[in-house]
């Protein structure tokens, strides 16, 4: 091994450079030659690759998002274009790809792996829906922003006594949500993996103004079948029957703009020094991630076929004590 390629995908996730910087430097150690792919697989396709060195990325650890940039590219989807994918890597003479990035991310890489390419994949999105790691890099960063505007919102709900709804991300995966509520102190969560009965949700907050609590907030999935718009319509249409209606916080893409936490800039170096320790080794077309608190790689035909169920202990946990 010689030379070897880093590129990120998808969406940012604070901790994403920490894991560059690890690939990089543990790869310089090794005495290979490492390249970063500009904007994920579109540079592949465009040939956009920068040689870095130790230098290159210093200082970069403690920024958000990813200093390689991303994108999406419809075009690594076709045969053509995963083809001229593996044409410029050939030309750049790179032996290896170390892939960091969410499940989407992961296909590509195990689409290059299914062609013959040594590929490395690093667990990496804030909606931790990952096959293969128990934690995904951005993570950590992303629940304690959702906590931060919690706990802001709980004053002002207690000082009203006001039902508030907070929408998370997460896209179809409710993990986020879930652990958002039951670090903040959430009255209910909704969660795409739980079918959710607005009435339920509006009797849940009046239980818990009749035991006593000042104020009522709620946790949504932004891939819940009733997300924030969606519940907070129905709470206005009913309100004469339902007794009161919720004010809305979409915390958004702000989730994935954070200065990364310690937990994650660990996690990404991490993973980072994982994926050149399996190149190394030889081993490549699997995902390295943390199960039971080691680092493991799974291969990528696994990540790809397999969803990472919620615990359901966790679901009853949330609802004990919500009260």
């Amino acid at each position: 091994m010689k030379r070897i390629a880093v590129l990120t995908s998808g969406g940012d996730a604070p901790g994403m450079n920490a894991a560059v910087r690890a690939v990089v430097r543990t790869g310089l150690a090794k005495g290979w030659e490492v390249l970063g792919v500009k904007h994920g697989f579109t540079g592949l396709l465009a040939d956009s690759f920068v040689s870095l060195g130790a230098r290159d990325v210093g200082g970069i650890m403690q920024r958000g998002g990813t200093v390689l940039g991303s994108a999406r590219c419809p075009e690594f989807k076709t045969p053509e274009g995963r083809a001229e994918a593996i044409r410029h890597l050939h030309q750049q003479d790179i032996e290896a790809v170390v892939v960091v990035g969410g499940d989407g991310s992961q296909a590509g890489a195990h689409a290059l792996s299914q062609m013959g390419f040594p590929v490395v994949g690093v667990a990496s999105t804030i909606d931790n829906d990952v096959h293969g790691s128990d934690v995904t890099i951005g993570f950590d960063t992303a629940l304690n922003i959702a906590l931060e505007a919690i706990d802001r919102l709980k004053v002002t709900a207690s000082s009203h006594h006001r039902a508030f709804l907070v929408e998370v991300m997460g896209r179809k995966c409710g993990y986020l949500a879930l652990m958002a509520a039951i670090a903040g102190g959430a009255e209910a969560v909704i969660i795409p993996e739980r079918e959710t009965d607005p009435d339920v949700v509006a009797a849940e907050l009046r239980e818990a103004y009749r035991r006593g609590k000042p104020h009522a907030l709620v946790v949504v999935a932004e891939g819940a079948r009733y997300n924030a718009e969606g519940l907070a319509r129905h709470f206005r249409e009913n309100r004469e029957r339902l007794g009161f209606d919720l004010r809305v916080t979409t915390l958004g893409h702000v989730q994935r703009g954070g200065t990364p936490t310690a937990f994650d800039r660990l996690l990404g170096t991490r993973l980072g020094v994982a994926a050149t320790d399996c190149l190394a080794r030889g081993e490549s077309g699997v995902l390295v991630g943390v199960l039971k608190d080691k680092t493991s790689a799974t291969p990528l035909a696994e990540v790809v076929t397999n969803k990472k169920p919620l615990d359901p202990r966790l679901l009853e946990l949330e609802r004990v004590l919500a009260m």
